[in-house]
C-alpha cells in the first residue's frame, strides 16, 4: 500500500484503498535536449491546481465524486535514466497489481517508457495513443537510445507494430516520418482524425501519453521544445473527453517546464487538462 502524499493535486485525496487511479509525479528531466525544467512540473500542478475548481462543467462531473489518490513524487536519480525508469516502473507496477489505473505526471516524455513497460507485462496485446508535437521516434539521440526524443521508439521495440497511433506531430528528422510510415500509425499536425482510431480500439487495452507541446505555443509557451502550429485547449480537451469509450490502462501528462511561463497560464493549463483526463477516464 502506497501513503497519501502530504500535498496533492485538487480532489485527489481518497484513501489509497478506495482508489480507482492513483496519481504519481516523475520529476525527471536529465535527457531534455533543449531547455530543462520539467522536473517541477509535477509540484507545480499539486501547488497551483487550487486555482481551478473540482467541477468540470465540460463533463458535468466533480473530482470530489471520484476515488483518486495522489502518492507524490518518485525521488529519482537525476542523471541516471536507467535507475529513473525502474523506479517509475516498479511504482506503475505496484499501482497496477493492486488493480488501479497508474496516472503520472513528468518530467520530460522519456519517463513514459518506464511506465509502459510495466503495463505492457500485463497487457499483452497494449495500444498506445500519443498527443506531441514530436515524432520521438529516433532510435538514439546523439549516440543515446534512452533519450525524450527517442521515448516511442523504445515504446515500439516492447509493443510492436501498428500499435501506436501519433497525433500532433509537426517536428522530427527525416528518418522519424519513413519510421513511422512503416511501423505506427502518424496523423500529422492535428487531432482531426480521431475518432476512427477510438472507433478501432474499443475493447482493447490502451496507454494515453499526452505531451503538452502540442498545444500550439501561443495557448502553452511553458514548455522546454515549443513548437509552431499546435492545437488548441478546447481541439485538445474535445479528444481527451473523447478518449473516454476506450478501455484506458494506464496514462500520463508531460513536457511542462513552469519555469519559461511566469505568467503561471502553462500551469493552470495543464492542471485544467489533467482534471479533465481523470474526470473522462473514471467513468
Amino acid at each position: 500500500m502506497l501513503d497519501k502524499n502530504v500535498s496533492t493535486f485538487i480532489g485527489c485525496d481518497c484513501e489509497y484503498e478506495d482508489a480507482k487511479i492513483v496519481l504519481f509525479g516523475a520529476p525527471f528531466d536529465s535527457t531534455t535536449s533543449f531547455r530543462p525544467g520539467t522536473r517541477f512540473a509535477s509540484a507545480a500542478m499539486r501547488s497551483e491546481s487550487f486555482g481551478i475548481e473540482t467541477f468540470s462543467p465540460y463533463q458535468e462531473k466533480d473530482l470530489l465524486d471520484v476515488r483518486v489518490f495522489d502518492s507524490g513524487d518518485l525521488e529519482l536519480p537525476f542523471g541516471e535514466p536507467t535507475q529513473a525508469l525502474a523506479d517509475i516502473e516498479e511504482r506503475t507496477a505496484t499501482i497496477l497489481n493492486d488493480g488501479k489505473i497508474p496516472c503520472m505526471i513528468g518530467g520530460e516524455h522519456l519517463v513514459t517508457l518506464g511506465a509502459v513497460r510495466a503495463v505492457a507485462k500485463k497487457y499483452s496485446d497494449l495500444h498506445m495513443i500519443h498527443f506531441d508535437a514530436h515524432a520521438d521516434l529516433r532510435d538514439d539521440y546523439l549516440g543515446v537510445k534512452l533519450s525524450h526524443a527517442c521515448v516511442l521508439h523504445r515504446c515500439h521495440d516492447i509493443v510492436g507494430d501498428n500499435k501506436i497511433f501519433q497525433f500532433g506531430i509537426r517536428s522530427g528528422d527525416r528518418d522519424e516520418f519513413e519510421f513511422a510510415k512503416a511501423h505506427t500509425t502518424m496523423h500529422r499536425f492535428d487531432l482531426e482524425t480521431l475518432d476512427e482510431v477510438v472507433k478501432k480500439l474499443k475493447g482493447k487495452p490502451v496507454y494515453f501519453t499526452l505531451d503538452l507541446d502540442v498545444l500550439d505555443p501561443s495557448e502553452f509557451p511553458g514548455t522546454g521544445t515549443p513548437e509552431a502550429g499546435g492545437v488548441s485547449f478546447k481541439e485538445l480537451l474535445k479528444a481527451v473527453i473523447s478518449l473516454s469509450e476506450l478501455d484506458i490502462v494506464g496514462f500520463d501528462v508531460n513536457e511542462l517546464s513552469p519555469v519559461y511561463d511566469q505568467t503561471g497560464r502553462s500551469t493552470a493549463l495543464a492542471c485544467k487538462i489533467l482534471r479533465e483526463i481523470i474526470l473522462s477516464f473514471i467513468g
